[in-house]
């Protein structure tokens, strides 16, 4: 299953960029993170593990490890799901005028046939509003730093 949110955020890549580079503060824009831990000596870059506490539907309920696999500052990252969820999630930023267009991809599968991806289908529009407001979250950090 694939889902995209996008938004034009008020602040440059590089801006925006540190703000995505300081993972423990990633629950405080994204909707669904509960907390988020680095797992690896290295903070930046390929090989780059973090876990983090998800909720589905406002409910605390699993653990995720994700590995960074693309690290482009300030224009691209992509993580790897490592965990129940396989797939990737990628943060695209693209300089527009002195902001950014900041489009977020996810590309989810669940390891259970057929029923797997039933269930990211009916998620897929919760999870498409939570991706949308967790970047107006993100443009309210931005501002406000």
């Amino acid at each position: 299953m694939r889902v995209e949110a996008s938004r034009d955020l008020s602040a440059t890549p590089e801006r925006i960029w540190s703000s995505l580079e300081r993972w423990e503060d990633q629950s405080r824009w994204i909707r669904d993170a509960v907390w988020v831990r680095v797992l690896t000596p290295e903070r930046a870059g390929p090989g780059t593990r973090i876990e983090v506490l998800n909720r589905v539907l406002h409910v605390p309920l699993f653990t995720e490890q994700l590995e960074v696999v693309a690290w482009e500052p300030p224009r691209r990252m992509v993580m790897a799901h490592r965990s129940f969820v396989r797939g990737t999630g990628a943060w695209s930023l693209e300089p527009v005028d002195g902001s950014t267009s900041f489009t977020w991809t996810e590309e989810l599968s669940l390891p259970i046939p057929l029923l797997g991806e039933l269930a990211l289908l009916v998620y897929r529009p919760f999870l498409r509003r939570l991706m949308r407001r967790s970047l107006a979250n993100l443009q309210r950090l931005v501002a406000s730093t």
